[in-house]
């Protein structure tokens, strides 16, 4: 199954509900918010995956909006990912910050 084949499954469960109407991209995007704040919640106090089930339940929430808004934004989000690594490659060149958490803007020429 690959991110075309996801995309296909929520837009069909959202039209046999009559949803879509709803999904405008301010909607998409809060909701997205709302359900980072939930996978959030099962890290407060913790380091650790305790709860895996729940926790793959939330990023599941999050990844179902994330390819609602990409629809409705007429964004291909594979492409847009595969774009955005190369801009990251470029900013963090593995050799120079291997092993550091420093931003881009942190580094010297």
């Amino acid at each position: 199954m690959n991110l075309k084949d996801l995309e296909e499954i929520i837009k069909k469960f959202t039209i046999e509900r009559n949803w879509r109407k709803f999904h405008t991209p301010k909607n998409l995007a809060t909701s997205i918010a709302i359900e980072t704040g939930e996978l959030l919640e099962h890290f407060q106090w913790k380091d650790e995956c305790e709860n895996k089930k729940d926790i793959s339940f939330e990023m599941a929430d999050i990844l179902a909006y994330l390819l609602l808004l990409a629809n409705k934004c007429e964004i291909d989000l594979e492409k847009a990912f595969l774009e955005k690594m190369k801009i990251n490659e470029a900013k963090y060149p593995a050799d120079i910050v291997r092993g550091s958490s420093k931003k881009y803007t942190q580094y010297e020429d």
